[in-house]
This record gives C-alpha cells, structure tokens and sequence, in this order.
C-alpha cells in the first residue's frame, strides 16, 4: 500500500471529490466545494514530500515532471477507487490535486443534459466540444455518452485521452483507448 493512499481512504471515508498537496502545506480535501485541512497532519516537506509523489507514478514519468513542472495520470488505490492525478510545481514547490473518479459511468439520461446530447451519439462524423470550468462534469459527460454510443451502436469508438480516467468495457462496440504519452507520444500523433 502506497504512503498517500492513506489521505485517499480519508478522502473517501469524508466524501470529498479531491486531494490537494502543497509543499509547505498540511494536505487538504474538498468536500462540497469547501477546502479543509485533514486533521493533525504536519504540512507536507521536502524529500518525504517528493518520495510520496513519486511512489504511485511511473519513475521515468516522475522524472520528466521534476523537470517540466507538470504531470497527468490516473491511480488506481484498488479496484473500487480511481484518481485522476495532475503534479505541478509551484512557487512554493511541489504540489498535487487528485480528483475521484466515480467507477460506475453515469447514464446518460440521469445527467438532466439536453436531449440535444444524445443525438451527438448517433452522428457518424462531426466535431462535438464540451466546455466548462473544472468540476462542472466534462469528464462524466464524455464517459457516459460513450456509454451511450458502446451500448446501442456498432462501432469502432477510439480515445486519446491525458489520462485515462473512466474505463470502459466493450459491449456492442470495440472500444480502443489510448493514453498520451503512454500508447501515443501526443493528442496530434494519435
């Protein structure tokens, strides 16, 4: 078991949506939008700080945050808990946020989206944006119309994605999902 997933189990056990690590900083949850620090944790510093980071991702990938400054993945705790991973630097130094993802994928139609929207899974080509601020479920939107489309359409549905963060089973459709820069060096090669 790795170090943070202890913060991941408190996250959870609190019903919080994210983890945030700040160098300097005792680590933080969001629960309902409101930020507050986990009790009687000492703020996050140094190696140890840096060792926490680095335990659940790739080493190479870890390098390559340590010298760009940025880093997305997702962590899978266990078969029940997901985490979209983003690390950055800041002015303080490092820093991380950690997002849960839900492991079911929504139906489309308990999102009280447009029926507009269910339409965009029968298009054959075409370019569909969806838009919003962080939290306002892009990412959920996305999965469960792919849902939509690999339940009733027989196709051939292919994702770039930074990173992976819903999985999806092939039911009528093949689906193929790829991870930049893990399956695909970048969005444009893939």
């Amino acid at each position: 078991m790795a170090q943070i997933d202890a913060y991941f189990q408190y996250l959870i056990e609190s019903k919080g949506s994210d983890l945030h690590l700040s160098e300097g900083q005792p680590p933080k949850i969001r629960v309902h939008g409101a930020v507050t620090p986990i009790p009687d944790q000492p703020p996050l510093e140094g190696d140890s700080f840096r060792d926490l980071l680095g335990e659940i991702c790739d080493p190479k990938a870890f390098e390559r945050y340590l010298v760009t400054g940025d880093l997305d993945f997702a962590y899978e705790m266990d078969e029940n808990s997901r985490f979209r991973c983003n690390y950055l630097k800041q002015q303080n130094g490092l820093g991380a946020v950690f997002r849960l993802i839900p492991t079911e994928i929504a139906a489309l139609d308990s999102l009280g989206v447009p029926e507009v929207v269910k339409e965009f899974g029968h298009m054959r080509s075409g370019l569909v944006l969806v838009t919003g601020p962080t939290g306002s479920g892009k990412s959920t939107t996305l999965a469960a119309l792919l849902d939509y489309i690999n339940s009733n359409f027989n196709r051939h549905i292919i994702t770039i994605e930074e990173p992976i963060e819903f999985v999806h089973s092939n039911k009528k459709s093949i689906i193929s999902q790829r991870e930049v820069p893990i399956q695909t060096p970048s969005f444009s090669d893939g």
